[in-house]
């Protein structure tokens, strides 16, 4: 186990064991539970946050589920279990690694309704170490995130609603699955509130609401149609720890500690570990397919490479990054509320913030991350993975088609209603086509169905390009280069010609173009989503490869959205420095320089 103990508190021991002779209520102890001292809190300030928020669960957290709530379960902490009770229960141990992925809790689950007693002693406490790297952390959390996932499916969960009173079913619910549908809620209600937004503003009714209540002097309607929503679960998430240092340490150093943890940006730790455990969460109740993390649970504070991070965090983090980016631009460009920069900053500010933490923060809590030689190392490696094509035995770490195809892996274990569900979720991107092609200049006002069935002709025409250029790359290439080389010329001549036409006689300006592409890059990405989801139907037509060929486009253009601001932020120095002095203590940036020093005397040697 990734534990530790105290001499000194070994010898307490026997006393904790007593507990079994004590009174605790209607029924004898089963489960005794122990508080912990989290010891790796020093490293960094993510091994603080996680430091301070998992003592907050282990000490006032459990105490309170253990006593008055009787809810307290088994967590994978250092618990004493009375041996005879349950292994003539059934045993402690699952048979399934997919429903009891989060296995140490069923042991609690199954104690509690064999008529077991679970308890919380605070006298007696082992060290414990946690994740240290935004990595470790993360990985951990999807574990816990889909493990959570496969608890709302579980029965061991169903017997409990059923059979606890109303109180202590409601406690059960938010102290188990109930954190998770609330984080996932809340990352659902902000995409409702933008897409809800998108569509008043694309479809003329902002406008037309925002012109009668100016007409009429409502004012209360102007100031309800300019409502904003606020996510700032950084202070909340916080409030338990505040309240557990308070009480351990006293409300001045609370204080201290609470302001310190903000000024070292703990409420952009959070907002992205939201986005962790709303993604994996979300995807294990539509798919299932659970599966353990290893964290590794190391020492490890190591600078990590553009390409592992865009792995890790792409599918939860930087597509509903981007996503919501689209929303907040689109909305800036259409919407009638937010006359004035002013009134839109504050329409918009927690939602940019989000934006910006699901995009950023690896790379700001990345050790090293805005230094210029790793930076540009860390591109040459991006490239070089994302180039590369995958095959048999080809791990995904180094190629771009292996880890694509491990992505979709919780689709081959999904049903038909997870598919379905899928494809309807993606249903979504083709509003912003739907909406902006009538707010063109070419449009020339026509509202007509017909603007849009022109729409779709450009995508397909722009889709059989690509697919003519690809065909003849395969065809020609090799062995008749100036015939492909006079292909790519008359269709580069052909697209010139059209958009020469467009320009004198349609009136298409360049604002056009920039708002054709917020409107068609996210019905190419709807139709990636949609193929992935109908895989054998795509396959038995043959459109795999262009399917596979468009996500490679993609993907690059997202990795290259991303990379720039890190690489402009890298070109100066004392960003490096300034990250290194803020997120790392004292001793990891000396240590940080010393193996410099030390790894230009072995290469001298």
């Amino acid at each position: 186990m990734n534990q530790d103990n105290y001499l000194e508190e070994a010898l307490k021991m026997r006393n904790l064991l007593e507990e079994f002779n004590e009174n605790h209520g209607i029924r004898p102890p089963t489960i005794l539970g122990v508080r912990e001292h989290i010891f790796t809190g020093s490293v960094s300030s993510l091994a603080w946050f996680m430091s301070n928020q998992e003592t907050s669960f282990v000490t006032i957290g459990q105490r309170v589920l253990a006593n008055p709530l009787k809810v307290r379960f088994h967590y994978g902490h250092p618990d004493v279990f009375d041996r005879i009770f349950h292994i003539t229960r059934g045993g402690i141990s699952k048979a399934s690694c997919g429903i009891n992925l989060s296995e140490d809790i069923f042991a609690g689950f199954n104690s509690t309704l064999r008529r077991g007693n679970v308890t919380h002693h605070e006298y007696i406490q082992v060290g414990k170490g946690r994740d240290v790297g935004l990595n470790q952390i993360s990985l951990f959390e999807a574990k816990v995130a889909c493990g959570n996932g496969e608890q709302v499916l579980s029965r061991d969960i169903y017997r409990l609603g059923h059979r606890f009173d109303f109180f202590r079913m409601l406690s059960c619910y938010f102290t188990t699955v109930g954190f998770y549908v609330s984080s996932m809620m809340v990352v659902i209600i902000v995409y409702v509130f933008l897409y809800g937004r998108l569509y008043l503003a694309l479809s003329g009714l902002e406008f037309a609401i925002m012109k009668q209540a100016r007409m009429r002097g409502n004012r209360a309607l102007e100031a309800a149609m300019g409502s904003q929503s606020i996510v700032q679960l950084g202070l909340l998430m916080a409030l338990p720890m505040f309240m557990e240092i308070g009480l351990e340490r006293g409300f001045r150093s609370a204080l201290g500690d609470f302001i310190i943890m903000q000024l070292q940006l703990c409420a952009v730790f959070f907002t992205f570990s939201l986005g962790t455990k709303s993604h994996y969460f979300g995807r294990t109740i539509l798919h299932g397919g659970a599966k353990y993390r290893a964290t590794g649970r190391g020492f490890v504070v190591r600078h990590v490479k553009f390409a592992e991070n865009y792995r890790m965090y792409s599918r939860s983090h930087f597509v509903k990054g981007l996503e919501l980016m689209l929303l907040l631009v689109v909305y800036e460009l259409y919407g009638d509320v937010a006359t004035d920069s002013t009134a839109y900053v504050l329409l918009t500010s927690s939602m940019w913030f989000l934006v910006i933490t699901w995009l950023f923060a690896p790379f700001l809590f990345n050790p090293s991350g805005f230094e210029w030689q790793k930076v540009v190392d860390d591109w040459d490696d991006w490239n070089k993975w994302i180039s590369s094509r995958g095959g048999i035995g080809v791990p995904a770490n180094k190629a771009w088609e292996s880890w694509w195809e491990e992505e979709q892996e919780h689709l081959l274990s999904t049903g038909i209603i997870g598919r379905i569900w899928e494809i309807i979720l993606s249903l979504r991107f083709f509003m912003f086509q739907y909406g902006i092609m009538y707010h063109l200049n070419i449009s020339n006002g026509n509202k007509s169905i017909s603007i849009y069935g022109l729409s779709w002709l450009v995508t397909v025409a722009v889709v059989l390009v690509l697919k003519v250029v690809s065909m003849g790359r395969k065809k020609f290439s090799a062995d008749f280069q100036l015939m492909f080389r006079l292909l790519k010329l008359f269709l580069f001549i052909g697209s010139v010609g059209t958009l020469a036409i467009l320009f004198t006689l349609l009136h298409l300006t360049v604002g056009d173009i920039f708002a054709s592409f917020l409107a068609f890059a996210p019905t190419g990405w709807a139709i990636l989503q949609i193929s992935q989801a109908s895989k054998p139907v795509v396959k038995a037509f043959g459109l795999w490869g262009s399917v596979k060929a468009l996500s490679r486009g993609y993907e690059y253009l997202m990795g290259i959205v991303i990379f720039v601001p890190v690489a402009v932020l890298a070109w100066f120095p004392f960003v490096s420095e300034f990250q290194t002095r803020l997120l790392f203590n004292q001793a990891f940036s000396r240590g940080l320089q010393i193996s410099r020093i030390l790894a230009g005397g072995k290469k001298q040697n």
